[in-house]
């Protein structure tokens, strides 16, 4: 038995919004969007259409973005739940100084850059919609 990859869904109130914030800021691409009241897949957002689902990637990191009312439709255990949620995600990434560089002036940083105890060189974000991400690269402490 196998487990081969791990993909957020994460709850939001605008797909598109969440999508120009992971494409525009933390350079993801746009694999697949849903258009509302369809059953169709567009691969790039149109003007004047709005979304219910969205998937990016960047690199091996892939996230799915659902909006609220159609993520409680599908997970009805989830109904009324919060966005942002109680959990952060972590991502490892190469040259963690130029990532931080390429995001500080752009986003809201929430746990600055900052070498842990456990040898990670690290610091936090919030998305567009609260979500916490983590982004990490090993250390060596000399």
């Amino acid at each position: 038995m196998k487990f081969k990859k791990l993909t957020p869904n994460m709850m939001v109130d605008d797909v598109r919004e969440s999508v120009k914030f992971y494409t525009d800021i933390l350079g993801f691409t746009l694999n697949m969007v849903v258009p509302e009241d369809s059953k169709t897949i567009d691969n790039e957002l149109k003007d004047g259409k709005k979304y219910v689902y969205a998937m990016v990637s960047r690199d091996e990191v892939f996230i799915m973005l659902m909006k609220k009312d159609v993520f409680e439709e599908d997970l009805p255990m989830l109904k009324d739940t919060t966005i942002g949620a109680s959990v952060s995600f972590y991502c490892d990434v190469d040259n963690i100084n130029k990532v931080y560089n390429s995001l500080k002036d752009k986003v809201d940083i929430v746990i600055d850059l900052h070498t842990t105890w456990y040898g990670m060189k690290e610091f936090y974000i919030k998305d567009c919609n609260g979500y916490i991400l983590g982004f990490a690269e090993e250390h060596i402490i000399s």
